[in-house]
């Protein structure tokens, strides 16, 4: 017997493996949590610490993507750790998700802002002139600071970077956000 997978979005049919991501795509938004699509309870634990439903991020600016994450095969490898976002110098940068602002200054000559996530994530912005200071405690989508257009990856347009480490690891920040997530297909259950 074969079985070919076939969807269509906006009009577009997909058939085989674009219908199997967009299938895959919509049964792991309606997990619910990051932690619940990775699949292992360990896996899970890294991700939310306080519960799933605080281990969603949003974006911090309107999400028109110029860049995408690229993994790199080491840890000093090549690769795009984050992901950059497009948006005019001065735009206001809002964090993520709530947590607590653990780095607000600059690196290598740009303004970089990290905010701490009751999840363990770790999310840094750049290049970002702070509003706030060190430990001051910020909720999602609270302003964080402006885009600076200096030390941005997109010169001469200003993008964000946006990273987001769990652990040492970095991780895409799609992965993460409420809407995307990880893209897990489970078997149905009786």
């Amino acid at each position: 017997m074969h079985l070919t997978w076939r969807v269509t979005i906006l009009g577009f049919p997909l058939r085989g493996l674009g219908a199997l991501a967009v299938a895959s795509l919509l049964a792991g938004v309606a997990l619910g949590s990051p932690a619940a699509a990775l699949g292992s309870p360990a896996d899970a634990a890294g991700y939310a610490t306080g519960g799933a439903a605080d281990a969603w991020l949003v974006p911090p600016a309107p999400l028109r993507i110029a860049a995408p994450f690229d993994r790199p095969t080491s840890d000093w490898g090549p690769g795009h750790r984050g992901i950059d976002v497009w948006l005019t110098a001065g735009s206001i940068v809002n964090s993520p998700g709530d947590g607590v602002v653990t780095f607000a200054g600059r690196i290598a000559g740009r303004g970089v802002v990290v905010v701490t996530h009751p999840s363990g994530l770790r999310s840094t912005l750049e290049p970002v002139t702070a509003s706030g200071h060190v430990g001051d405690e910020v909720r999602m989508r609270d302003p964080i600071g402006a885009l600076e257009l200096v030390g941005s990856h997109c010169v001469p347009r200003a993008c964000l970077h946006w990273g987001v480490r769990r652990g040492d690891n970095y991780v895409d920040p799609l992965d993460v956000t409420r809407g995307f997530g990880p893209i897990r297909l489970l078997p149905l259950r009786d």
